[in-house]
């Protein structure tokens, strides 16, 4: 009886260890956003302003973890694509990427449109008067240049040349020329430094469609790919203990980048509200929306247990970096690997909702401040570039600047008016990124839903199709 009492009593302590032993990496990596921002503010108001070195000392802890993950992410793109195709049929292969690509499409049309109207309605930039300050490095380039980039891209010419660099075209202007319109300027190309996403999504795309064809001669192979993601899930959980700390480093050293927040704010404070109020009501109203009436469930609870990922991706401000701690989540929430491991690379490379509604709502917000009016035309114009420029933009911090340009382009305004936002861009970069990482791994639960049919009745044909030694294996009903 008092075994019985004593068991009884040490239940409610036994559940507080579970969960807090759970949950533990996700509290620390909150604690690291707070507790960055309470020590950036604090040495910033310490009174002697900070150099450049002494705040890359502050930034270097956090450099390192950035530079942790970014060194998983070319081989668990690959390894994790490749596996997730290679293991299922053509059929279902096709049945999920098409339901993928259709939720990222139709959640970015949704992000520019609410973007468009909030701005219209709002009109943060008429009447202000906001100084050009900060730098910004721009290229001029058409938007077919940009879009034509695109598509190069998914082709590279030497797949190890993708794993470093991109593609991009080069407009020169003419010797001893003033005046000349762009579209007369001199065509070249370069290569950049950066990882061609892109190119790596496709070639493993069709290395995992070829593997699955293959059937038993792919099987060596596969195995290949799926240990090798396997390993680099492992690599990562050893990696994200680091996460609290780097956070922490990285937003402390932000703060004590800028020159004056409020100052900033003041000048920018209802272009910033705009962006906010519209990633919020696209990350909790209109995902959630899309997400109930496919699934039937409410999106957030999903998203409270997301809350570390979420915490990672603000204070990386990188949806490729976040990538391997967002597939680790999913599979602690049960959803299929085959599913994660192919929508999650697609969706942190093609699908950047909040980039999308900034792109918009940005280059909007200048031409209210430039007194230039546009037209319908113009405003659809501008909602089909900033669709373009989101999947083409890299899944790096601040990556939104770079594709900014093309944007501009469409409504006839200089590049370098991307200066004029760029003081309160790193932060809006970070919020829009954990409504990019949100979004993603929302569409990897929405097509898990959907496809749980089709993923069951594969499992099914492989037990019909397996050896009689291996149903015992192979059985999820069987008992031991």
């Amino acid at each position: 009886m008092s075994n019985s009492y004593a068991t009884t009593e040490g239940r409610p302590t036994a559940k507080w260890k579970r969960f807090v032993k759970s949950n533990l990496l996700t509290f620390l990596t909150v604690v690291g956003v707070f507790g960055g921002t309470a020590l950036g503010l604090i040495l910033k108001n310490s009174g002697t302003p900070w150099t450049q070195r002494e705040v890359m000392y502050i930034q270097y802890p956090g450099d390192l973890f950035l530079r942790m993950l970014k060194c998983l992410i070319v081989p668990l793109l690959v390894s994790s694509i490749t596996s997730a195709i290679g293991s299922l049929d053509l059929s279902m292969s096709k049945k999920i990427a098409f339901r993928a690509i259709v939720y990222y499409f139709t959640t970015t049309i949704c992000a520019v449109i609410l973007g468009i109207i909030l701005v219209s309605t709002i009109r943060p930039g008429s009447g202000r008067d906001v100084s050009v300050s900060g730098k910004a490095t721009t290229r001029q380039v058409l938007t077919a240049d940009t879009l034509l980039d695109l598509v190069r891209n998914l082709f590279p010419p030497n797949i190890i040349q993708a794993t470093m660099f991109q593609f991009r075209t080069i407009l020169v202007p003419p010797e001893n020329a003033t005046g000349v319109p762009l579209p007369q300027y001199k065509i070249t190309s370069e290569f950049t430094e950066g990882t061609n996403v892109l190119g790596l999504v496709m070639f493993s795309v069709v290395l995992g469609s070829c593997i699955g064809k293959m059937r038993e001669k792919g099987k060596p192979l596969l195995g290949l790919f799926e240990s090798l993601s396997e390993a680099m899930m492992i690599i990562t959980s050893w990696v994200i203990w680091i996460s609290p700390i780097g956070v922490l480093f990285l937003v402390a050293a932000k703060l004590l980048e800028m020159a004056s927040f409020m100052e900033v704010l003041g000048q920018l404070g209802w272009y910033f509200m705009t962006v906010m109020l519209g990633l919020i009501l696209h990350g909790f109203g209109t995902i959630s929306v899309i997400f109930f009436l496919t699934t039937r469930k409410l999106a957030y609870p999903y998203i409270g247990k997301m809350s570390q990922v979420l915490a990672t991706a603000f204070g990386t401000g990188s949806s490729s970096a976040t990538m391997p701690i967002t597939i680790r989540c999913l599979d602690n929430m049960g959803i299929d690997p085959r599913v994660t491991r192919f929508v999650i690379p697609v969706g942190a490379t093609i699908n950047m909702d909040g980039t999308a509604l900034y792109e918009a709502v940005a280059a909007l917000f200048i031409a209210q401040l430039r007194n230039i009016h546009l037209t319908f035309g113009h405003i659809v114009a501008v909602s089909v570039t900033a669709t373009a420029a989101s999947i083409g933009a890299a899944g790096i911090p601040q990556a939104g600047l770079i594709t900014m340009v093309m944007v501009l382009d469409t409504v006839g305004l200089p590049a370098e008016d991307v200066t004029i936002i760029i003081a309160v861009d790193w932060l809006l970069d970070r919020f829009r990124t954990t409504i990019n990482v949100m979004c993603d791994a929302l569409g990897t639960i929405l097509v898990n839903a959907l496809s749980k049919e089709d993923l069951a009745g594969e499992a099914n044909g492989r037990l019909e199709l397996a050896e009689p030694h291996e149903l015992v294996e192979l059985r999820p009903d069987q008992k031991e």
